[in-house]
């Protein structure tokens, strides 16, 4: 971006800075204390009981309470997948949520599990996980017509109760931003997420919703990982190391 020939934002001394700022704090403030009210609502959704299916794993399949492994609670991300799709062409969304959710330790020393369901066959699925360097255990849902359980492109939470589950959340859409981190950085910067549907000032620098998601044919976190080659087309861009 070519910050002379890009408008800027008005330029003020440290006076009417800290005012204009502190106008702002005012309303973020307010967005906290309703975000922190909803969340209150959210603990007192009632919830619903799921069957404790068997999903497959690394170690064939596997029941649903072992995927809570000793921990009372489980959050999931589900992972879209796009069956025999070489792994560029796998959802470009799903990897920015994921990527920007490396690590589960805070949850686990919280006693919250994390895991990632897809849809995708495990056979699929696994080379796709090593790839990308994912830590999170990821089972695939193939076969389970259960909405609680199926599905991508969501977060679900779970409660297990001895040998019971049960459902007590879930998002999706924008719901989802929840665990993208580099969406709210970008939130506070001058020029935001720069895509089409920001309300942003005239002449704001500004392209297609989700340019940034997907760079030269790839999800843009894939150009990070060892043995990720240029796609040339669909039919030979398939990267299984």
């Amino acid at each position: 971006m070519d910050t002379h020939r890009t408008p800027l934002p008005p330029i003020v001394d440290g006076e009417e800075w800290d005012r204009r700022r502190a106008v702002l704090l005012a309303r973020e403030k307010a967005h906290t204390r309703e975000g922190d009210a909803i969340a209150a609502e959210r603990r007192r959704l009632p919830m619903t009981e799921i069957d404790p299916v068997a999903l497959i794993g690394p170690n064939g399949a596997t029941s649903l309470l072992d995927i809570f492994d000793g921990r009372d609670e489980l959050v999931v991300y589900k992972h879209m997948w796009f069956d025999g799709q070489p792994f560029e062409e796998q959802c470009e969304g799903c990897t920015i949520s994921i990527w920007d959710f490396q690590d589960a330790v805070y949850l686990r020393e919280a006693g919250v599990s994390f895991a990632v369901f897809t849809e995708g066959p495990y056979e699929e699925v696994a080379p796709f996980r090593e790839f990308m360097g994912y830590t999170h255990p990821w089972y695939s849902t193939r076969g389970i017509t259960d909405p609680a359980i199926a599905g991508g492109g969501g977060i679900s939470s779970y409660l297990r109760v001895g040998g019971r589950v049960f459902l007590t959340y879930e998002t999706y859409g924008r719901g989802v931003e929840t665990i993208m981190s580099s969406l709210h950085l970008l939130d506070l910067t001058p020029y935001g997420r720069r895509e089409a549907w920001e309300d942003s000032p005239e002449g704001w620098p500004q392209i297609a919703p989700y340019s940034f998601w997907r760079r030269d044919g790839r999800p843009t976190a894939q150009w990070t990982r060892p043995g990720a080659t240029a796609v040339h087309s669909h039919e030979h861009a398939h990267v299984h190391q």
